[in-house]
């Protein structure tokens, strides 16, 4: 598995070190194509999805009244582990609190905290019941999200396309409001559309084909328009699929992504084969790669 480069952004938005033992732990955990790299990326995959494992068999009753024990040393020992993993990446960059502020960041701090909180915070339950805070844990499979080069590029291509799909989304709502509203005036309160609110709700439900059947219309001119919506619907859900489609097909890479560094400017992501740097021109030293075998 290739870990994906940390882009240049990301370097000077956190700060990349220059020398030490903070820059081989950077080197490690945000852009390393080493064994090393590879490896860490690997167990923090492997306890990620483990932990997701153990939060869904706690969340059955008949497991957790068996291993809940069992269960609840495993969480501490991936509380731990995403700790240390935490306070190292806060320490290996030189703007943490950048770090700490980022998406990435927010969603290591939420790996962490129902644990501490069922902990530190006993008469929590009052408030929130504690099963809220375990559940919580399962956003630890987001984590997955900064291992895995295809959600990177899956990011990207929704972030290019969020104009568009906003305007698609602001003429759905328009659709489903004008129907709703069409169906309580042609239904009306004696076959369930109440008011408008449950004529729109109706039209989601109708236009995303779910169709709960909870409420169906009963006049002929009823169905003729939940006909409508139901076609409607099929053209409506290959709109989004096709704009995000358009956006990865643009995001093609001209070369497998490295992290050969540039001495002279500190760019990053040159071609395997490239002599001089694409931004300043100085020569490359020569790229160091880990084989797989």
């Amino acid at each position: 598995m290739k870990k994906p480069t940390a882009p240049p952004l990301d370097r000077q938005l956190f700060g990349r070190p220059d020398t030490g033992w903070r820059l081989q732990v950077y080197t490690v955990i945000f852009e390393a194509d080493t064994r090393a790299g590879r490896l860490f990326d690997l167990l923090l995959i492997g306890l990620i999805l483990a932990s997701v494992g153990v939060v869904v068999l706690d969340s059955m009753a008949a497991v957790h009244a068996r291993y809940s024990a069992v269960f609840n040393v495993l969480e501490w020992v991936f509380t731990t582990a995403f700790t240390v993993e935490y306070i190292a990446r806060l320490a290996c960059v030189r703007r943490p609190m950048r770090y700490a502020q980022s998406g990435f960041g927010i969603i290591d701090l939420l790996a962490l905290l129902p644990t501490y909180l069922a902990v530190l915070v006993p008469g929590l339950h009052a408030l929130i019941d504690v099963r809220v805070l375990r559940l919580l844990r399962i956003f630890r499979i987001l984590k997955l999200t900064a291992y895995v080069a295809e959600f990177r590029a899956l990011g990207q291509a929704l972030s290019s396309s969020r104009r568009k799909i906003l305007v698609f989304m602001s003429f759905v709502m328009l659709v489903v409001v004008v129907m709703g509203t069409l169906m309580y005036v042609v239904e009306g309160p004696a076959n369930g559309y109440t008011s408008i609110p449950v004529g729109v709700y109706w039209a989601i439900t109708t236009m995303t084909t779910v169709g709960f059947g909870d409420i169906t219309p009963k006049s002929d001119l009823g169905r003729v328009i939940a006909s409508l919506m139901m076609l409607l619907g099929w053209g409506t859900l290959a709109v989004p699929t096709g704009i995000v489609s358009a956006e990865l097909s643009l995001q093609r890479m001209p070369h497998a992504p490295t992290t050969r560094t540039c001495h002279e400017c500190l760019s990053e992501g040159h071609a395997p084969g490239a002599r001089f740097c694409c931004d300043c021109g100085a020569r490359l030293p020569r790229w160091q790669n880990d084989s797989e075998g």
